[in-house]
C-alpha cells in the first residue's frame, strides 16, 4: 500500500495537530481527568488513521482487455439506467453510476485506452451523492475517451462532504486503460456514460473495485 499524493498535506497537518492536542492533553489533563486525556487520545488517533486510509493506494493487480471497459472507482453500482446525455452526446445513453462512500479507495482509473476527445469542469451544488439530481447539478468533471471501440463519458461528481475534484487528463491527450486520471477527496460518485447497446457487467448493488472489476463489454 502506497499513500496518494493528494493526501500529503492533509495527512501532514491532521499529525501536527493529533500531536499537538494530546501534548495539551498530557500535560493538563492526564492527572485530573486522565479519562478524558485517553478519550481524546482514542478519538483523534482513529481521526488521524482515518484520514491516512481515505489516502490509501491498495496493491491489486489491475484488469487489461481492450474488449472490456473496467470500473474506474471503487464502491457500489447504485444506477444502470438508460438515459438522454445532455451535455455531451446529445442522445440516448447507458448510464452505470458508482458511489464511493468516505471508506474506499478514491483513486479514479481509465475504464479504457484512448484519446482523450472532451474534459470539462462543472461547478455546481454538493447534493448527496446517491441522489439522482447530482449526476446533472453536483460540482462535476466530465472526460470523453474514444478508441476503436467507441467513445464514452465519465463523470466525476462531488457529494455534500467531497469539496475538491482532481483530474490529471486533457484533450488530445492519450490515456492507458487503468491508468489514473484523478481523485475525490471524501463521498463521491462517478457516472459513465456508455453507448447503447453495451453489455453491462455489473449489477445494482455490486461492490466494484476499481481498475480489477470489469464493468461492461464493447
Amino acid at each position: 500500500m502506497t499513500i496518494h499524493r493528494e493526501g500529503y498535506k492533509t495527512i501532514a497537518i491532521t499529525a501536527f495537530l493529533f500531536g499537538l492536542i494530546n501534548m495539551i492533553s498530557l500535560s493538563f489533563l492526564s492527572g485530573p481527568l486522565p479519562w478524558l486525556a485517553t478519550a481524546l487520545f482514542i478519538i483523534t488517533l482513529g481521526l488521524l488513521l482515518f484520514i491516512i486510509s481515505f489516502f490509501r493506494i491498495p496493491n491489486r493487480t489491475l484488469t487489461i482487455d481492450e474488449n472490456k471497459l473496467i470500473c474506474p472507482a471503487d464502491g457500489k453500482v447504485v444506477v444502470i439506467e438508460e438515459v438522454v446525455d445532455e451535455e455531451y452526446f446529445k442522445d440516448k445513453r447507458i448510464q452505470v453510476s458508482i458511489f464511493m462512500s468516505p471508506a474506499n479507495v478514491h483513486v479514479n482509473r481509465n475504464p479504457i485506452s484512448g484519446v482523450v476527445t472532451y474534459n470539462q469542469y462543472h461547478k455546481g451544488k454538493y447534493i448527496v451523492a446517491w441522489h439522482p439530481k447530482s449526476s446533472t447539478e453536483n460540482e462535476r468533471w466530465s472526460v470523453a475517451v474514444k478508441n476503436n471501440h467507441g467513445e464514452i463519458l465519465y463523470k466525476q461528481i462531488a457529494g455534500a462532504l467531497a469539496k475538491r475534484i482532481c483530474n490529471y487528463t486533457s484533450v488530445g491527450q492519450t490515456v492507458k486503460q487503468t491508468d489514473e486520471y484523478g481523485f475525490i477527496k471524501f463521498g463521491s460518485r462517478v457516472d459513465i456514460l456508455l453507448p447503447i447497446g453495451t453489455k453491462v457487467d455489473v449489477h445494482l448493488n455490486q461492490v466494484v473495485k476499481g481498475g480489477v472489476t470489469v464493468l461492461a463489454s464493447w
